[in-house]
């Protein structure tokens, strides 16, 4: 079963995640099938606290990936993505 999940990075205490879609036998930081977007926690400046590609969430939502209640939450704050 596919799900959509934060894979850690980054330093100690220094916490950065990567929103990717895995099997859920992997690890928390192992293989993964496809990189979402990213959840900087500890953004500072001009920095962006939250990169999603909300149409590849929707792909995979829609091909049957369960989405975790943290990534759940960072969809629904993350910002619309601008009309190009």
């Amino acid at each position: 079963m596919v799900k959509i999940r934060l894979a850690r990075a980054g330093a100690k205490k220094r916490p950065f995640y990567h929103v990717v879609a895995t099997e859920s036998r992997s690890s928390r930081d192992g293989r993964f099938i496809e990189r979402l977007g990213y959840y900087n926690p500890n953004a500072r400046g001009g920095e962006q606290k939250l990169v999603l590609d909300l149409a590849r969430v929707d792909h995979w939502s829609k091909s049957g990936a369960q989405i975790s209640e943290r990534v759940a939450y960072l969809v629904k704050t993350a910002p619309a993505p601008a009309a190009a």
